[in-house]
């Protein structure tokens, strides 16, 4: 008997790469139980949904209740239409091939994994992977370097293309929506650790999803850099999770490598303003606050 699979998915003012997605989603080689999409933007996005030839379950949401609220939603809707798995999607990623959800599934059954997660590829690079992995103390972007070690186990990037055996959700929970954006998926792989959760990437599938090349800042060369995202909302949520996440797995090499990497990265650049900023916003988190949308951050 085949698993059934249903898709958790969330968009917020992507039509047309929501377009991209839901036709990949129609034309893979395992049918879907449903595709909970959950809508938080301004556009007319529920027609796109309708004429799509995916099972869509349309859900509007009127509040925006960030990456980790709204995968949170998805996921439960998934779930409640009685699917043994869910597949994660954002609406700027989409399956490279049609036999995507077949080969994970295959990989989970032959590994005995729980979860699956497949490479991320840059769009229209698809040689080049879009967030890197470190192999031997270095950053690697090269897809065939990683492509060749077949399965890497206790390591994945999520949330994109996560495949989740249902049941891990009332293990470890679903996505922490006070973390609101960036972090939630760090938080979720952390919580798979602790629970003993067989987790890994399968590497001879990929999702294709923008890079976030331009976010990777160098500090000391290749054995030491630091992300700073491109906008002052994205940075604060960043910088916060990052410094609540430390604390609260007691991440030491995290807290060493912020401690230095960033202080380090504003010296050299003479930017004490996003010095202040990155101070700012990491201490709250160490100390558990600032919690919430970004209503209540001023941004």
């Amino acid at each position: 008997m085949q698993d059934t699979v249903a898709v958790a998915a969330v968009t917020f003012d992507r039509p047309d790469d929501l377009r991209t997605l839901l036709l990949a989603l129609s034309q893979q080689s395992v049918p879907l139980a449903s595709v909970a999409l959950v809508d938080s933007g301004t556009q007319d996005i529920e027609g796109i949904a309708r004429e799509s030839d995916a099972p869509v379950n349309y859900i509007r949401s009127l509040s925006n209740l960030g990456g980790a609220g709204g995968f949170s939603l998805a996921i439960l809707s998934a779930m409640a239409s009685g699917a043994e798995w869910v597949w994660i999607m954002d609406d700027d990623a989409h399956p490279e091939d049609p036999e995507a959800l077949e080969t994970l599934l295959a990989a989970a059954k032959a590994e005995g994994l729980d979860v699956v997660v497949p490479l991320i590829v840059a769009p229209g690079e698809p040689t080049r992977l879009s967030f890197p992995f470190r192999l031997a103390g270095r950053s690697v972007h090269d897809r065939a370097e990683v492509e060749k070690l077949g399965i890497i186990k206790d390591v994945g990037q999520f949330f994109n293309g996560a495949l989740i055996r249902s049941d891990v959700f009332f293990r470890v929970g679903l996505p922490d929506l006070r973390l609101f954006i960036r972090g939630d998926e760090t938080d979720f792989m952390l919580r798979l650790r602790r629970a003993g959760i067989p987790f890994g990437t399968v590497t001879t599938v990929a999702l294709s999803h923008p890079p976030g090349w331009a976010e990777t800042q160098q500090v000391l060369g290749d054995r030491l850099h630091v992300l700073v995202p491109e906008t002052a909302f994205k940075r604060y949520f960043y910088y916060r999770n990052r410094g609540y996440l430390t604390r609260r797995y007691l991440r030491l090499k995290s807290l060493v490598a912020d401690g230095v990497g960033y202080p380090l990265y504003f010296l050299k650049h003479r930017d004490l303003r996003g010095f202040a900023e990155w101070f700012t916003a990491y201490s709250a988190g160490v100390r558990g606050r600032g919690f919430g949308p970004p209503s209540d951050q001023g941004y």
